[in-house]
């Protein structure tokens, strides 16, 4: 992120931070970021506009009157062109894949806010309601289902809460002003913002948040092992997949790893309703097209996405990179139709009170021969007996665990704990397996530590080239791993407790015999000094 765009993503928390009142942070995350997506979407709609026009569009109004914004250039050309209207917003909807109408247009709300407009609730209701539904129903549908405009949290009356919503949609547009509004400087606005909205969140964090660091290391593990290994230059992605991808951050961080081409699609699934809009606007707002991303709102347990149902192993849909951060110990319900489910027939199901493996699981199953998949878990999937043992067992008989990372404490707003990521392939060229302790390398915080550009490239170079490096790397072979009953504790591999240092004994005796025989020669001189000055000797 460029010092403009962070610059203009702590303007927007300032914002948020001094009008969201009594509010809960992840309660008015959701406004001030739908309003901030409304804002993206009607920039490029009007740009699309100005570009599909040409020397149609009309010049901006310069009366008086006009400047309000009472009329802009696009509504100024709706109503002298009524009747092409309809055509009009057909090649929209095929050039952007959108339309929205001028009085629903960012330009027309910050209007209304701005004259303190009595209209402006209900204006924003239909607006958001409009492009839900005839906007472009596969990209938009059911966007702001989550946005209650009416909350008593936005106030007890219509009024106090038109009110509120006046000062917070001209706060945007005054402190967007200054800055560019283009897809990159506003989607890392959008990311800087769910971040500090997840550090306000506490708990509920971990449902819609990987932060930054970590979401990096993932990112350039699954890119590293797309390059061409003589020419080291990346090879395109066809697919990546998040099943619990959030907000969709690590998605993203992916994309930006690989680049805008790099990628053929990306896919996501998420359970949580409000996270999954959230996803989608991301996405959206980092300028993807509806045709370049496809985010399902679903439970990945339960695999309810039809995509991902394909039982012809000629038409089964697979991934050559898939990234995740799931729920840790999350309590599931392991039924007898699940044992036999394709997922996790040949590995035994993951423990009702832990679904970690459950997750690992359903991931790994669609990842391709050629693919890497790169999971954060907690710690205990590494030594956890029982059923774990079972599944945890198979995956290195059959050579999938290609790389186990733990990573200092306390990086995570919703938990303190440590944890891990585990990468995993299917046709891996080493038979052994690297760790990594990277435990103690990081950056200590008041709230959360963090991680520094030089830690994260100490671990991806460490994982690029599997180095050793004494208490921090290690490739241990697999007979080694077996004789430990398959527990892939870090700190039985890599050790970061550093040695005692020997003691000479025979050495530290000399030297004690030496300090001793100096006391005494010291005392005499001492006494000698006495004696001469006729004073009692010591």
């Amino acid at each position: 992120m460029t010092a403009i765009e962070q610059q203009l993503g702590k303007t927007l928390w300032n914002i948020a931070d001094s009008l969201r009142g009594a509010m809960m942070a992840d309660d008015f995350r959701d406004y001030m970021l739908s309003f901030l997506f409304l804002r993206y979407l009607s920039d490029n709609y009007e740009s699309a506009v100005k570009k599909e026009l040409g020397s149609d569009y009309p010049e901006t109004p310069k009366d008086a009157m006009l400047e309000l914004k009472v009329n802009t250039p696009l509504k100024i050309w709706y109503n002298e062109n009524s009747d092409d209207v309809e055509a009009f917003e057909k090649q929209m909807r095929r050039k952007v894949h959108y339309v929205i109408e001028p009085k629903y247009l960012w330009s027309n709300i910050v209007e209304l806010a701005r004259t303190q407009n009595d209209e402006l609730l209900h204006t924003l209701e239909k607006g958001f309601k409009y492009i839900e539904e005839e906007s472009f129903e596969s990209s938009f549908k059911g966007l702001f289902s989550e946005i209650n405009l009416n909350s008593e949290k936005l106030g007890k009356t219509y009024n106090e809460r038109n009110d509120l919503l006046c000062k917070v949609v001209t706060k945007i547009a005054e402190g967007i002003a200054k800055f560019s509004t283009d897809a990159d400087t506003l989607g890392d606005a959008y990311e800087y913002l769910i971040g500090q909205f997840a550090a306000g969140s506490g708990q509920k964090a971990g449902e819609f948040y990987t932060p930054q660091k970590i979401s990096t290391i993932l990112s350039k593990i699954v890119s590293l092992d797309s390059q061409e290994p003589k020419t080291g230059k990346k090879k395109r992605i066809d697919k990546v997949l998040d099943f619990a991808c959030g907000s969709g951050s690590l998605l993203l961080n992916v994309r930006k790893e690989m680049g805008p081409h790099g990628i053929g699609k990306i896919y996501g699934q998420e359970k949580n309703i409000t996270t999954y809009n959230l996803a989608r606007m991301n996405m959206l707002l980092h300028g993807l097209k509806d045709t370049e991303f496809e985010i399902h709102h679903g439970d990945s347990l339960k695999n309810d996405w039809s995509i991902l149902n394909e039982m012809n192993p000629a038409k089964k849909i697979e991934f050559e990179a898939i990234v995740a951060n799931p729920p840790f110990s999350y309590r599931w319900e392991p039924t007898e139709e699940l044992e036999k489910d394709f997922r996790f027939c040949n590995y035994g199901l993951a423990p009702k009170s832990a679904a970690d493996f459950a997750f690992l699981l359903h991931g790994f199953h669609f990842l391709s021969d050629n693919g890497t998949m790169a999971i954060i878990l907690p710690h205990g999937v590494l030594f956890r007996g029982g059923k774990e043992l079972q599944i945890r067992t198979k995956l290195l008989k059959d050579g999938n665990i290609d790389t186990v990372i733990g990573l200092p404490s306390n990086l995570f707003y919703s938990t303190g704990i440590p944890v891990c990521i585990l990468v995993l392939k299917k046709c891996k060229k080493e038979d052994d397996v690297l760790f990594i302790n990277a435990s103690e390398y990081f950056e200590r915080g008041k709230r959360q530590n963090s991680l520094t550009d030089d830690h994260i490239n100490k671990i991806v170079e460490t994982y690029q080239f599997r180095n050793e490096e004494a208490r921090y790397s290690r490739r241990v072979p697999m007979n080694e791993i077996e004789n430990n009953d398959f527990n892939l504790n870090i700190s039985r591999y890599v050790s970061t407790a550093k040695e005692e240092e020997q003691i000479d004994l025979q050495a530290v005796h000399s030297q004690l015999s030496n300090i001793e025989k100096r006391i005494v020669e010291a005392t005499d001189k001492h006494n000698e000094f006495l004696k001469e000055l006729g004073l009692e000797r010591i």
